[in-house]
């Protein structure tokens, strides 16, 4: 894997991604051998957004790999409270870390942080763009649970504004999969994604009801209707619990079917499923410690000998 940033899924080859996840896999088999693999290295959290996963899992990574944290705070608290750009504030931020991981509200500001500073940048989430490092966890989830290739996977919930989704879809290009698409036509995938998969070749499907692909699915991933995303409350109460998964809704489904959720979830999946073999989605959140200790181990080891 040679990468300066991380900033799109669209940058990872097959080799890149089976690179990371066999990293992981080594890692999650042994994390205390990884103890010392980056003792003086310093991770900057640039949080612009609320988070809980991706900002404990990627604290926890640097820090079992020896290293420690910086941390902006919330933008309350922070110069950005003050009107501070974002290019100061990640230039200020360079000087006491060696990577930072940076997460905003506005598609595309991952990718023009990355522009400003020198260290490695990795986008933790921006707007309704790209979450790369949550498809590497979530390919590390899918692998371990029915392989990456000759599979088919349902997306469904919030495909517009879902950059959980957006990051996976392309991701998934490099593999056999036939991706099956579920939303109500409001929250379609963008047309940009829609392009972009069918000039990939991927094998791509859209529906606006689960009941008739989810006999077929070997995986179902879920995603949350985002409140937070919708420029109109109205248009958001219009679609709000549209798609929900209980045990009922399963019992159509292949015994081995894996229901993933990025998380939080708020409605989508009834806590009913948590008790039932298709639910990883508890696995998958573990899962982004290895997977980010890989991330890191990777590109913290390219700078050193850049």
């Amino acid at each position: 894997m040679r990468q300066d940033h991380l900033i799109s899924a669209t940058q990872l080859s097959r080799a890149d991604i089976e690179a990371v996840l066999d990293r992981a896999a080594e890692i999650d088999a042994d994390p205390a051998a990884w103890g010392d693999a980056h003792g003086r290295a310093v991770l900057g959290l640039c949080f612009f957004e609320p988070s809980t996963r991706t900002k404990m899992s990627f604290d926890t990574a640097i820090k079992r790999l020896g290293g420690t944290t910086t941390d902006m705070g919330s933008v309350d608290s922070s110069s950005v409270k003050k009107g501070e750009s974002l290019a100061d504030t990640v230039r200020v931020v360079e000087g006491y870390a060696d990577a930072l991981v940076l997460r905003h509200p506005s598609e595309g500001a991952a990718k023009m942080a990355a522009e400003f500073v020198d260290v490695p940048v990795i986008n933790a989430g921006d707007g309704a763009g790209q979450h790369p490092s949550q498809t590497l966890l979530d390919l590390y989830t899918i692998r371990e649970n029915v392989g990456l290739d000759d599979l088919s996977i349902g997306i469904m919930g919030d495909l517009k504004y879902g950059r959980t989704v957006h990051s996976l879809a392309e991701a998934l290009t490099n593999f056999d999969v036939r991706q099956h698409f579920i939303s109500p036509e409001s929250l379609r995938l963008p047309r940009g994604v829609r392009f972009d998969l069918h000039q990939s070749g991927a094998q791509v499907r859209e529906h606006t009801e689960l009941e008739g692909v989810l006999p077929d699915l070997d995986v179902l991933y879920v995603t949350r209707i985002q409140r937070e995303r919708f420029p109109d409350e109205n248009e958001y109460e219009k679609v709000a619990g549209e798609y929900q998964i209980d045990t009922k809704t399963l019992e159509a489904a292949a015994d081995d079917l894996a229901v993933m959720h990025p998380l939080p979830r708020v409605d989508e999946i009834d806590p009913a499923v948590d008790g039932t073999d298709h639910a990883t989605y508890f696995e998958q959140a573990h899962n982004g410690v290895p997977v980010r200790m890989a991330l890191l181990d990777y590109l913290l080891s390219e700078e050193v000998d850049q």
